[in-house]
């Protein structure tokens, strides 16, 4: 069988998780080769996510790795046993492969939070938000693309329905973008109102008047993982979305998002806050 040529987040989250496994046990490629009786580009194409591994040979890595943490082994034995196919793979093909990694691993997730800065987060926008944004950055698109992209926006919000904890952090500076327009820009504060009314969603907004506040340039989501290990950030870039799990980099941006936690305001006061805003649109 050929590698895969364009292998999901999951897939390379899986193989990078089996290579951390290895360097920390300071098992070399070639030693794990041989005791699978495969080659070293096998266990490389693994790695990087461009072979699968089965589920007998996964545990046999983890224990020649001395892994003893059963729960992490456990969830990459769920990875490579999942067969069936998420909604999102509907847009493969359609919408660029990253849109879709977001949507698995949203899917994934054991919870999120996320800090925007000049967009209402993805999960909450409404369909002429998503389409008049959408059109503004690539006017050229075809309009069946555009279509495909709101519909694939409705589809991610289905994540809140499992009541999976979502806590936003949003700065003022998104709530007052007028995008598509002030009746669009009001709709969709008045549809954040109505989003906050969930249980599971915590709703939070950095006024202009925040004290102190530098944190403008680090809009990012964070994915908690079923175990820690696979916590991922998601950070937006003029090439699409891009994801980070790196340990370090993982500490520093959870250390930046407590910072511009303890700078936002209350739920109430947020609330009210946008409600004001809507109200001047």
């Amino acid at each position: 069988m050929p590698p895969r040529a364009n292998p999901t987040a999951r897939q390379v989250r899986l193989g990078a998780e089996l290579r951390k496994l290895r360097e920390a046990a300071g098992v070399s490629n070639r030693a794990a080769a041989e005791f699978l009786n495969s080659n070293p580009t096998q266990v490389s194409h693994v790695e990087s996510g461009r072979f699968g591994i089965s589920e007998e040979r996964l545990r046999r890595l983890a224990g020649l790795y001395a892994c003893d943490d059963t729960q992490l082994v456990d969830v990459l034995v769920e990875m490579v046993n999942e067969r069936g196919k998420g909604w999102w793979e509907e847009y493969r093909g359609v919408l660029p492969p990253k849109g879709l990694d977001l949507a698995e691993l949203e899917h994934h997730a054991s919870y999120v939070r996320t800090f925007q800065v000049v967009h209402i987060p993805g999960i909450f926008q409404t369909e002429d938000y998503v389409r008049a944004a959408s059109t503004f950055v690539e006017p050229e698109r075809p309009e069946a693309e555009h279509e495909a992209r709101v519909s694939f926006r409705m589809r991610r919000r289905e994540v809140l329905e499992s009541g999976m904890p979502y806590d936003a952090i949003i700065h003022e500076a998104a709530l007052r973008m007028r995008v598509g327009g002030p009746k669009v820009a009001r709709a969709q504060l008045e549809h954040l109102l109505q989003a906050s009314e969930r249980t599971n969603v915590t709703l939070r907004v950095i006024p202009f008047a925040a004290d102190g506040f530098a944190g403008a340039g680090f809009p990012m989501q964070y994915v908690g993982g079923v175990v820690p290990q696979l916590d991922t950030v998601q950070i937006d870039t003029t090439h699409g979305a891009e994801f980070i799990d790196a340990k370090a980099q993982l500490n520093r941006y959870r250390a930046l998002l407590e910072r511009v936690d303890s700078t936002a305001l209350p739920q109430d006061a947020s609330l009210d806050l946008i409600r004001r805003i809507a109200q001047n649109l």
